[in-house]
């Protein structure tokens, strides 16, 4: 008969409990989260939200085992899932530090190709440059600090001799050393990163100047501007807005660590910096790797031949700026 379902096989029963993964849909959201997570930037996103999450955590639930402490709901007035967490939030603040052990790659990647493709603008280009200094700064320090942190190295340095570059020739240790102070050499990492994010919101005024700059000039043909370049220039702008974001939500956090006493007394406003900071990253960082839909052809008006030579197609000045390697993983 047509509706008689099938027998209970072992295969059929094989198929229904092992093979269940089989009647769930594909979901573009997870082939994306995937995708996103991926990457070292990603990943380090989401490390990021988490982080500073449970930071933000940690204080409310001691606040509230004392509320419940003073009204007798609590034994004693501390929070034992607090502790755990702040311990999984310095977990995440020790890995992520760990993870940006090599992130002097990008930087010397990102600086070569700076000068291969400058920027338009001189100001652009020399604004560029100076975050690329600033960052060969930072990271070696924040390097030696992690390092330091964990006893890897000593906090003396011996200086190599000369005999250690002659083979053949038994070298006797130095006498000099550099030595390595903890505070010191958090406090100059940070003052470089903080370097670089001043310098990034003059980036980013730069850019807005150039995008400004663009629309008008398009507004002024007689055309005016397509409905594609008037949808390239509203995501342009949301991206200088996103990014701005970003960058006013580090500059307390970098101008709070680059001094010896800090300028915030409670350290929940830097806390809630860096879970702004870390959600508009995260937003920039999803919208980036969205896939692009595909045009349809059929959709595109069809081209007359001509005799003529086309003229070269000219970008936008905007398109040929090279973007910094982006301090989201901070």
């Amino acid at each position: 008969m047509a509706g008689q379902s099938k027998p209970l096989t072992l295969a059929r029963l094989e198929d229904l409990t092992l093979g269940s993964f089989a009647f769930v849909p594909s979901s573009e959201t997870l082939d994306h989260l995937v995708r996103f997570l991926s990457t070292w930037s990603g990943s380090d996103k989401l490390f990021m939200i988490m982080q500073y999450t449970v930071k933000l955590l940690v204080p409310f639930l001691h606040w509230r085992a004392r509320l419940q402490y003073n009204a007798g709901l609590r034994k004693a007035p501390l929070s034992a899932s607090a502790n755990r967490l702040g311990k999984l939030g310095g977990i995440i603040s020790d890995a992520r530090m760990l993870f940006r052990i090599w992130g002097l790659l990008p930087i010397f990647q990102w600086m070569i190709a700076m000068e291969r493709s400058p920027a338009p603008t001189r100001k652009l280009r020399t604004i560029e440059r100076l975050q690329g200094w600033s960052m060969l700064a930072y990271y070696p320090l924040e390097h030696l600090y992690y390092l330091l942190s964990h006893s890897i190295i000593p906090e003396k340095l011996a200086l190599p001799s000369v005999t250690a570059f002659v083979p053949f020739i038994r070298t006797r240790p130095s006498e000099k050393h550099i030595p390595l102070k903890l505070s010191t050499l958090g406090l100059w990492s940070t003052r470089f990163w903080a370097a670089y994010v001043v310098l990034q919101l003059a980036h980013l005024g730069e850019d807005g100047k150039l995008l400004r700059l663009r629309e008008r000039t398009l507004a002024k043909t007689k055309t005016g501007a397509s409905a594609a370049e008037k949808e390239d220039i509203s995501k342009r702008k949301k991206a200088l807005t996103n990014e701005l974001i970003v960058n006013l939500a580090y500059l307390p956090l970098t101008l709070h660590w680059s001094t010896e006493k800090g300028i915030f007394e409670n350290e929940v406003w830097l806390d809630i910096c860096g879970l702004i900071a870390g959600i508009a990253s995260w937003r920039s960082g999803w919208e980036a790797t969205a896939l692009k839909p595909t045009p349809n052809l059929a959709d595109m008006p069809p081209m007359e031949p001509t005799e003529e030579k086309l003229a070269p197609n000219v970008d936008d000045v905007l398109k040929d700026v090279i973007e910094a390697p982006s301090l989201d993983e901070m």
